[in-house]
């Protein structure tokens, strides 16, 4: 068998100095013994050699100190005592401390828009409130550092509300919904919500409501601007029920035109009023060919120009959009009444009577 001759162990240089191969080797062996210090080092407190930033663990929560152990409440909210199904949107729950501060106020320690929130608090008593809409409940509850459940009974139901013209929803942008709670002879004594939006759900204490609902129409800078054309229902919401009422309208559409010959083109710098057959003002615009969403009836339609006034009367049919002209020719004056030629005429009778005479 062939023998390998034994590996040069040499560390220094051929050619080095001793002087030049000692220093080398001291500065191996400091660093060695430098990596056998280091786990030392880490553990030992500050003595002014720099070291590893020590790591903040957090503490077992096991091992945490009694005045700050928490508890996990669930939470869950019925519209009814008699509900099986619990409420699974539009709810906003908030948790107070039972005991007021220096102010007479409950401090909020928590809050939650999920419908059934698991809430973490610390021992103690706590106030806990359920919101949806209008329609609320509160529970007194105690944590002690185990699990609860509670649940809440609001005892309301909701609404929604849809608008329809003719056959066609209406965009809930071009609704202004309001809900009233009515008293003997005055229907909207209390503004409860101010501006529903239709389609929404909306949360209420059992009992009976005027809704008032009102076509609103874009005006000429995009605002929207009430119509005339309001409808209004009186209902009753049952807890635990959810009641869907649709709101026809009856209205249409109208654009004004101030024309020389029928079908002719539109004259500018033109201002139009919209009047009841009443004379009560209903509209006022300005521009060749404004535009007015009206209630189903009669209307008169007057028409400015410099210091010239044309009118028209117009009928408005429910989702029926059409032009309206006004001719720019001014009106006939009425026939005068003939001169009474013969004053011996009785206008009453019709008869004529001959004038007295002597009797020879």
């Amino acid at each position: 068998m062939r023998r390998h001759p034994p590996a040069n162990l040499d560390l220094c240089q051929p050619g080095e100095s001793f002087i030049a191969c000692t220093a080398w080797l001291a500065r191996k062996a400091s660093f060695a013994l430098f990596l056998l210090a280091w786990p030392v080092l880490a553990q030992t407190p500050d003595l002014g050699i720099a070291g590893p930033p020590s790591l903040r663990l957090p503490i077992n929560p096991g091992t945490a100190p009694s005045e700050t152990a928490r508890g996990v409440v669930r939470l869950m909210a019925f519209f009814a005592a008699n509900d099986t199904q619990p409420i699974r949107e539009g709810l906003q729950w908030r948790v107070f401390e039972a005991v007021p501060g220096p102010d007479g106020n409950h401090k909020l320690v928590a809050q939650s828009n999920e419908a059934a929130p698991n809430l973490p608090l610390p021992d103690g008593d706590f106030i806990v409130h359920a919101a949806l809409g209008l329609a609320g409940a509160t529970k007194r509850i105690t944590i002690n550092g185990t699990f609860l459940s509670e649940t809440l009974v609001l005892n309301a139901g909701g609404l929604r509300i849809a608008g329809q013209l003719g056959d066609t929803p209406i965009n809930p942008a071009k609704l202004a919904i309001s809900i009233y709670v009515p008293e003997p002879g005055n229907p909207e004594a209390k503004l409860v919500v101010a501006n529903a939006r239709s389609g929404d759900i909306i949360g209420l204490p059992e009992g009976n409501y005027h809704i008032v609902s009102t076509l609103l129409d874009a005006a000429a800078n995009g605002s929207p601007n009430p119509t005339n054309s309001v409808i209004s229902a009186d209902l009753r919401v049952q807890a635990g029920k959810l009641i869907d009422a649709t709101l026809r309208h009856r209205a249409a559409t109208m654009t004004l035109k101030l024309v020389n010959n029928p079908g002719g083109e539109a004259l500018t710098n033109t201002a139009f009023t919209i009047l009841t057959p009443g004379g009560d003002i209903i509209r006022e615009m300005i521009g060749a060919f404004p535009s007015a969403t009206l209630a189903e009836g009669e209307y008169v339609a007057i028409a400015r120009q410099g210091s010239k006034t044309y009118q028209t009367t117009f009928k408005v049919v429910s989702a029926l959009d059409r032009d309206v002209e006004v001719l720019a020719k001014e009106a006939p004056p009425p026939p005068e009444e003939p001169e009474c030629s013969d004053c011996g005429t009785n206008p009453a009778s019709g008869s004529t009577q001959a004038p007295p005479h002597d009797n020879d």
